[in-house]
């Protein structure tokens, strides 16, 4: 491996333009390869960035000899095939979440990773970014005594676009795989895998979830209360409650740079973390560490906690009668 990590980024999207952005910013990081699928938008987005491989097309993008790792920011119904494209590459890949459609997908993106020894991870972000590392870390040292409550919401009113990826169920579309599973992730983060699990959901004209509440029980009768929503923008805010005190992340909460700390019979307190860059940077340098340690995958984001994650996702759908195309 060279001295910086050569990177191959897989869409020109937004949030793949986002993912550049977050990569310039890192010294030991360079762009080397983008692929699209025409050469047009690779072109542009090449020269936007710099990067000198410019290819249509993501198998030659998979191929290309000065790839180390493959950034993959296609819609969610690509993300097994690209996933799959880049291992049998030999690449290391970072997807971007939601990891596949469903377990049965995610599951076979593991299996190959493993029984190549690539390295593989879900670009959950949140993860990495700086206050919810230090929050968590509150919370082990028990800052608000034994946590008993997750309360957490993420919702937007988008455009109705039928033929877009927020409501099309050929792309994945629905609040749960693009908005739903970041609150999922927080109540994971703080109680592990749930013990029962009962929701709803509004199913829209296009057959896709357009907006949901959870409700995630516990061993110890903790609870987590969650949704997400194409319908209405909520406040994108997220409680942690325990039995000392609570913590009040403020919008956009999986994304944080403040939170309130709220202890019983004491006064507020704003804690301040800040960001670098636009946060992707930090799942980016997750990556890199992970490659340069031989390591094949994250103890920050492990590949059986993305597994367990598109469970809970996939029994959620089950609930409501869900399904997408291809499954």
């Amino acid at each position: 491996m060279t001295d910086k990590i050569r990177w191959g980024i897989m869409s020109t999207g937004y949030i793949a333009t986002e993912f550049a952005k977050a990569l310039a910013i890192l010294p030991d990081a360079e762009m080397a390869a983008v692929g699209s699928r025409s050469q047009a938008s690779a072109d542009a987005f090449g020269m936007r960035f710099d990067i000198p491989h410019r290819h249509a097309g993501y198998e030659a993008l998979a191929e290309d000899p000065d790839v180390d790792v493959v950034y993959i920011g296609t819609p969610h119904n690509l993300h097994r095939e690209n996933a799959l494209l880049c291992l049998d590459a030999g690449k290391a890949v970072l997807c971007e979440k939601p990891f596949t459609i469903n377990a049965a997908e995610a599951q076979e993106i593991i299996e190959v990773a493993r029984r190549k020894q690539l390295f593989l991870m879900e670009a959950m972000w949140t993860r990495f970014i700086p206050a919810i590392r230090k929050i968590r870390g509150m919370l082990a040292d028990g800052v608000i005594g034994e946590p008993r409550m997750v309360m957490a919401e993420f919702g937007f009113r988008p455009p109705f676009e039928p033929d877009g990826r927020l409501f099309d169920p050929q792309l994945g579309g629905g609040a749960l795989l693009d908005l739903g599973i970041y609150p999922i992730t927080l109540a994971w983060l703080i109680f592990g895998p749930p013990q029962e699990i009962v929701s709803r959901a509004s199913i829209g004209a296009t057959g896709v979830d357009e907006q949901n509440a959870v409700v995630l029980s516990y061993g110890q009768g903790q609870l987590a209360v969650l949704a997400s929503s194409l319908q209405a923008e909520t406040p994108q805010e997220a409680h942690i409650i325990g039995t000392q005190g609570r913590i009040r992340i403020h919008a956009q909460w999986w994304h944080p740079t403040m939170f309130t700390l709220s202890l019983n019979g004491r006064e507020d307190q704003t804690i301040t973390v800040p960001m670098g860059g636009n946060g992707y940077n930090y799942e980016a340098a997750e990556v890199m560490s992970c490659l340069r340690a031989g390591k094949p995958e994250s103890n920050v984001m492990p590949l059986d906690e993305s597994l367990a994650i598109m469970k809970i996702l996939d029994q959620l759908r089950a609930q409501w009668g869900m399904s997408y195309p291809m499954e």
